[in-house]
């Protein structure tokens, strides 16, 4: 199996959203903010949930971040407008790592194998506790995660010699 690094738990596709910023036109009539109702006068405008917004206007409900700085995406929830780091905080799924079973925060990039999910840090061979880069081989037996060596090794033993291609 190939090695690949994922958040955790999104979320619900329908509680995320696109931000576009906008260059304002010289000859079109100001289009009201609607963070502080005034009219945007800026070379620079952001466009999101359908609405017109001034660049420090667009902020995260938790964490006051600048939505337009942080990426192109916003979350909504509760009528709160949020980052994606915050969404997840509030709103994610979280659970246990397979290896130490302590808990994974839904913001946390993990590593997974089938149905298993790891901390980063615990996603290692279970023999020889080499740890794994992404894009590095592992393989999977009998729910154990282990390096190329040590599964050529447990096949060695129960006779099997392993296919080299």
């Amino acid at each position: 199996m190939q090695l690949y690094c994922f958040p955790y738990k999104g979320c619900k596709p329908n509680s995320r959203l696109g931000i576009q910023m906008l260059s304002v036109q010289p000859d079109t009539k100001p289009k009201g903010c609607a963070g502080c109702n005034r009219k945007i006068k800026d070379r620079y405008l952001l466009k999101a949930l359908d609405k017109y917004w001034h660049e420090d206007c667009l902020k995260c409900a938790c964490c006051d971040c600048r939505l337009g700085e942080v990426g192109s995406t916003l979350y909504t929830k509760a009528n709160l407008i949020l980052c994606r780091r915050d969404y997840l905080r509030l709103f994610g799924v979280t659970g246990n790592c397979a290896a130490c079973s302590k808990l994974i925060p839904a913001f946390e990039m993990v590593m997974r194998a089938k149905e298993n999910v790891y901390h980063l840090d615990c996603f290692a061979c279970q023999l020889c506790n080499q740890r794994f880069c992404v894009g590095d081989k592992f393989f999977l037996k009998n729910n154990m995660i282990l390096c190329q060596t040590d599964y050529e090794e447990g096949l060695m033993k129960e006779g099997y010699a392993p296919q080299v291609r």
